[in-house]
């Protein structure tokens, strides 16, 4: 199940390499943050979609202080990979889950108990979402596309 914007997406594709010779990994850490990561203070964790629109939004390449993780495995939870990412960020003071969804539906509920298990201490969690709905869509093109660009700019913020 994927969103038909992926689907003919170049940066959502992979070679017929990858899909013979390579593997699935449950986490994908920031290729495009410097090997020190010394700068990133925030991480952001996200699965799907609204990674797409993270990490090709204007603000992030100003926005060295934020490093993009994806989730590729929801369940069963990639603790052992979660924690590796936890200890390549020495500096980090805030994880944030980022999800178009509202905040009662999608992988919040889910995710956030997940990692603050396993999250060191002093180091916050919050999360970036749509406002609580009855309906997971905002019915209104204009109204998705102010919310989705709320969304991206707080969590690169």
């Amino acid at each position: 199940m994927t969103p038909k914007s992926l689907l003919r997406l170049p940066q959502a594709t992979s070679t017929l390499e990858d899909l013979s010779g390579g593997q699935f990994h449950h986490v994908l850490d920031d290729s495009t943050v410097a090997p020190s990561r010394d700068e990133v203070q925030r991480l952001v964790l996200c699965s799907g979609k609204v990674y797409y629109d993270i990490v090709g939004h204007a603000q992030r390449r100003g926005a060295t202080h934020v490093a993009v993780a994806r989730i590729e495995l929801l369940y069963p939870f990639p603790v052992r990979q979660i924690i590796d990412l936890f200890r390549g960020y020495r500096n980090l003071k805030e994880v944030v889950w980022v999800q178009e969804e509202p905040s009662n539906f999608g992988a919040r509920k889910w995710v956030m108990p997940q990692v603050a298990e396993v999250l060191p201490e002093g180091i916050a969690i919050r999360h970036v979402s749509r406002p609580e709905r009855s309906s997971p869509a905002e019915g209104y093109p204009a109204a998705h596309k102010k919310e989705q660009e709320r969304i991206v700019t707080e969590a690169l913020a």
